[in-house]
């Protein structure tokens, strides 16, 4: 197999993050190919590339596989360790998977994604409210039932693939996790998070709808990109 992925800004491509931190993690070789945000409306731009115009996609010989849970379950029926193998575990995974990536809209639309920035945000919607005490709950739930230190046991799965833009958000705005700081803090650390940063702070150039939503999140306290 010869994989190609293509995604977005390392600052800002939260839905990129997902199946490349994924790959990387579980040792999935692809060649990594970069898209920018490079106005407001890419997509006729990457109508090219992509069936949705958006990104991430994964090329695979003639086919592209697009959306960031299509490709985890593409990539699932190829590779061994997509969803934990425990049963239980499994379902807990695969549920809270599909939870974050048709849900939490409050925290998408007030916490945008940007890596290299810490922010002091606007006082907490009610909705973001109930996003944030919904993570306190999966992350617990998934620590204290599996064991961690993933969401699902000891091992990475999808389901950390899927969280891990949101362990840039805590960061960025200093969320209140509760127990879930033992895996925030767990995957900051890993290596492959590790490298989406430091090509994330590497980047020079800005899009100017991102940046907007920013400055509409929060004061910045802190700028870290070149």
């Amino acid at each position: 197999m010869s994989y190609t992925l293509i995604t977005a800004n390392r600052n800002y491509s939260s839905w990129s993050l997902r199946p490349w931190v994924l790959m990387k993690a579980l040792g999935i070789a692809f060649t990594d190919r970069l898209e920018p945000f490079a106005k407001p409306d890419n997509y006729a731009d990457f109508r090219k590339f992509s069936p949705t115009g958006q990104v991430p996609v994964l090329l695979d010989g003639e086919r592209r596989i697009a959306d960031s849970l299509g490709i985890a379950l593409y990539l699932a029926e190829r590779h061994p360790g997509i969803w934990p193998a425990h049963e239980a575990a499994r379902i807990f995974a695969q549920g809270a998977t599909c939870e974050m990536h048709g849900g939490f809209g409050h925290l998408r639309g007030d916490c945008t994604m940007n890596v290299g920035v810490r922010v002091k945000p606007k006082p907490m919607s009610a909705g973001l409210q109930r996003n944030v005490a919904r993570l306190r709950e999966i992350f617990e739930a998934g620590l204290e039932q599996f064991g961690g230190p993933w969401l699902a046991g000891p091992e990475f799965s999808a389901v950390d693939a899927f969280f891990a833009p949101v362990a840039f958000r805590i960061r960025t705005y200093g969320l209140d996790v509760g127990a879930g700081q033992v895996w925030f803090e767990h995957i900051l650390a890993h290596p492959a998070m590790l490298q989406w940063e430091a090509e994330a702070l590497a980047e020079t150039w800005r899009e100017v709808s991102h940046e907007e939503e920013l400055a509409a999140a929060g004061v910045i306290t802190a700028d870290y990109r070149r």
